[in-house]
């Protein structure tokens, strides 16, 4: 009778198995699965243990569902950047711009008529002719809106 040398078979054995530290959906319905087939059929899970079981596998299931609902979402809010300042078409801006020839710097202020977008940085269009990025904008007016005097 030939014996079958346990050593041989560990031995071609992957030794480089790591542990998934994530315990997906698919993963705990295999071991779900897994424990009820293996159960004693004279003794079964307690009715207990499989509901809480089944609880503990909907809210993984609803954490999963929210977590791709987040991730929905903060991709939404990483809209264009034209979008995100579009509000600031009509508004005044005031920047400071640096002369070119003399190197002086002074402020202007102008009306945005356009946004537009530049290596994901929101450029103001400015009825003055000018470009600023919306991060240089010191400060924002709207002419619409004229201020009342204290009486």
């Amino acid at each position: 009778m030939n014996k079958i040398d346990p050593s041989l078979y560990l031995s071609n054995q992957s030794i480089d198995r790591t542990p998934n530290p994530n315990l997906g959906k698919d993963e705990f319905i295999k071991i779900l699965m897994t424990q009820l087939q293996n159960q004693d059929p004279l003794n079964p899970m307690d009715d207990k243990e499989f509901i809480a079981q089944m609880a503990t596998f909907s809210q993984l299931e609803q954490m999963m569902y929210m977590a791709r609902s987040i991730d929905m979402l903060v991709e939404n809010q990483l809209v264009s950047p034209v979008i995100q300042y579009s509000h600031m078409i009509g508004k005044e801006v005031t920047y400071q711009m640096e002369d070119e020839e003399t190197g002086e710097k002074k402020i202007v202020t102008s009306t945005v008529i356009a946004v537009s977008q530049k290596d994901g940085w929101a450029i103001l269009e400015l009825e003055n002719g000018e470009e600023v990025y919306a991060d240089g904008v010191m400060k924002v007016n709207d002419p619409k809106k004229e201020e009342t005097p204290d009486e």
